[in-house]
């Protein structure tokens, strides 16, 4: 852990890596579209599939290399290819949004897999899809940048819109606006579902990862691997490709600290012209109830820091490449997925693992954790996406 150097400096991971924050004024859906530019969008029909997408674990069959463990309760099957992105409705936390590489993406009932409808149209790998603040839309985008809003009571879709090489998107948390990021670093900002916009020019530079903080303002930056805000968003945390995760006040923008971390992996020599194998930041959050920090590596190292004192509280080292961490919303527990197709849930105050969930036959590429902390919806490289019950008696 190394402190920033100089008050006020802004110094992240080279030159050309930058954080921006930007004010967007009071979250009510009228004053963010104020001064918005008219924008030309197309709407397309829904199409919904009569096919039924899911099978409970009784019917699954154990193909050739698949793991026999199948601690899921159900199988969403729909998906032909790597099932990239999933995301969960904050009203009733019953209906999964999933989006893969065939470029489909499917809203879906959690409790027994029954396909709701599919949404539509799209002419690439879906790899963003969520719900408004209020589960009244869907939206769902392709690496191409296409975007599109589905109305999920009418199952229809409202809206569409095509920008460029989509990173990242995300509803803002109090309205229905609609921000994106792309790839040649411009940030944008739609009222759903009139499509008034907004436009936020960027550095130069891939705006690859954004967050909506809680006041309203819209953090976004250049080649960062992940971001994240504690609940008030007095601070935020970037991950990045050398292995740092810094920690920064939002207000100020004033870097607090750096977390280091030497990698767990074993050294491999290599012979001449081949590359070392580098350590990365994966995904990073924080607890809402403790002053902790967690961050996820792709050597497959969770680390556990006390921001109280900006130390190192726990490692806690999985068996391959974490892709992603959680917080439970109320509690000091941690959850990840990894390369090895695994759930794990960590007690962060004394860096045990509680329990791991199993059935994937591939890597788990993304997943979401429901409000009361009961079941995680996965997706994975395998084509499928799982729910899994992890409510436990002694918890």
């Amino acid at each position: 852990m190394e402190p920033a150097e100089g008050p006020g400096a802004l110094g992240f991971h080279g030159d050309e890596e930058i954080i921006e924050v930007v004010e967007l004024g009071p979250p009510g859906p009228d004053d963010l579209a104020d001064e918005m530019e008219d924008v030309d969008f197309e709407d397309e029909g829904a199409e919904e599939p009569d096919a039924e997408a899911w099978e409970t674990e009784d019917d699954e069959g154990v193909e050739d290399g698949m793991e026999a463990q199948d601690d899921s309760e159900v199988t969403f099957s729909l998906h032909s290819a790597s099932v990239f992105c999933v995301s969960l409705d904050p009203k009733t936390n019953t209906l999964a949004v999933t989006g893969g590489e065939d470029d489909k993406a499917f809203v879906w009932r959690v409790s027994d897999g029954e396909l709701l409808f599919e949404c539509s149209g799209h002419k690439d790998s879906v790899t963003c899809a969520g719900f408004s603040h209020d589960s009244v839309f869907v939206a769902t985008g392709d690496m191409s940048g296409l975007i599109k809003v589905w109305r999920v009571d009418a199952k229809e879709e409202v809206w569409s819109f095509e920008v460029g090489d989509l990173e990242w998107m995300e509803w803002h948390p109090q309205a229905h606006v609609l921000l994106a990021g792309t790839a040649d670093g411009n940030s944008w900002m739609w009222k759903i579902p009139s499509g008034d916009c907004k436009t936020f020019q960027g550095p130069a530079c891939p705006a690859t990862c954004g967050r909506i903080l809680p006041d309203g303002q819209d953090g976004h930056q250049d080649p960062l691997t992940c971001v994240a805000s504690n609940q008030d968003g007095s601070l935020i945390m970037t991950g990045s490709v050398d292995c740092h995760a810094k920690l920064v006040n939002s207000a100020t923008g004033k870097v607090v600290c750096v977390f280091k971390m030497e990698s767990m992996a074993p050294k491999v020599p290599t012979g001449e012209g081949e590359e070392a194998e580098s350590n990365s930041v994966e995904s990073l959050g924080f607890c809402n109830v403790m002053p902790l920090a967690a961050v996820g590596y792709l050597d497959g190292t969770l680390a556990i820091y006390d921001l109280s004192t900006q130390s190192l509280r726990h490692k806690c080292q999985h068996e391959s490449g974490i892709v992603q961490l959680l917080w439970e919303e109320s509690s000091a527990v941690v959850y990840t997925c990894s390369l090895d197709g695994a759930v794990r849930l960590w007690d962060a105050r004394s860096g045990k693992m509680i329990s791991e969930y199993r059935g994937h036959s591939a890597e788990i590429l993304d997943f979401a954790v429901n409000k009361d902390a009961s079941i995680v919806v996965t997706t994975s490289g395998d084509h499928q996406a799982k729910v899994f019950c992890v409510q436990r008696p002694d918890r």
